[in-house]
């Protein structure tokens, strides 16, 4: 079992406690994800403009859009104050939610529409880039009704969900969603993002202490997919 916090534990293939709530802000798309001790604001707001490089020569129409995000984590959301001001580490960790994202969508059937999905970290305790993916695209879905509504679009562009989980190998043992402590003593770290048809998006691994098998890789992705779909179904709750 592994401590989960003073009082609760749990088993190796669990996830913390994950939840998804509403946030109200200026966007179209706002909420709250949860999971375990990190906590991310996640928003998703429709530009006025498309990016320069897509909008095409004057007097044409768009024939798609763009989505893309921006990440950040606020100074308290560390132990020690996180100063302000973009970083390698962000500047890496938005694109890929930002490329996790466009793979739920179809871009030319949301033309002339350019969504952005900010992430702001208010509680880091591990898995802050996995749990922004989840957290944003409930916050995207919820951009792309409003956007429908509105009449911006006519069709739906969605896909289907997008979600990841951190899995890594923690004293010799495959182990899910792993938080600070876990992650610091990891052998072997891994970031998973999948789709709903069960493939793959993006896989980011390596062994922080050495290497790893095949089949321990094989286990890694078992256990990844055990917990992304658990995932769908808390988007799915909050989205009914």
């Amino acid at each position: 079992m592994l401590p989960m916090s003073k009082t609760k534990t749990r088993k190796r293939n669990q996830l913390r406690p994950v939840t998804i709530t509403k946030f109200p802000t200026q966007a179209a798309g706002s909420v709250i994800i949860k999971q375990g001790n990190t906590h991310v604001l996640c928003t998703a707001s429709i530009a006025s403009e498309m990016p320069r490089w897509l909008a095409g020569k004057p007097g044409e129409e768009p024939t798609q859009g763009w989505v893309t995000a921006e990440y950040n984590m606020l100074p308290a959301s560390t132990t020690d104050r996180k100063r302000r001001g973009p970083d390698s580490r962000g500047t890496e960790i938005q694109r890929l939610i930002g490329r996790v994202l466009r793979a739920a969508v179809d871009l030319e059937k949301m033309p002339g529409l350019a969504i952005t999905c900010d992430c702001d970290v208010l509680q880091a305790d591990g898995g802050t880039r996995t749990a922004s993916i989840t957290g944003a695209y409930v916050a995207l879905a919820q951009a792309i009704a409003f956007a429908r509504k509105e009449g911006m679009i006519k069709t739906n562009p969605l896909t289907g969900n997008v979600a990841a989980i951190s899995v890594g190998i923690i004293d010799g043992e495959p182990t899910l969603d792993l938080d600070y402590p876990l992650d610091v003593r990891a052998e072997v770290d891994m970031n998973i993002a999948m789709n709903k048809k069960g493939q793959f998006i993006e896989v980011q691994g390596t062994g922080e202490h050495g290497t790893f098998s095949r089949d321990e890789l094989n286990s890694l992705l078992d256990l990844a997919t055990k917990g992304i779909k658990q995932l769908f179904r808390v988007q799915n709750t909050f989205l009914k």
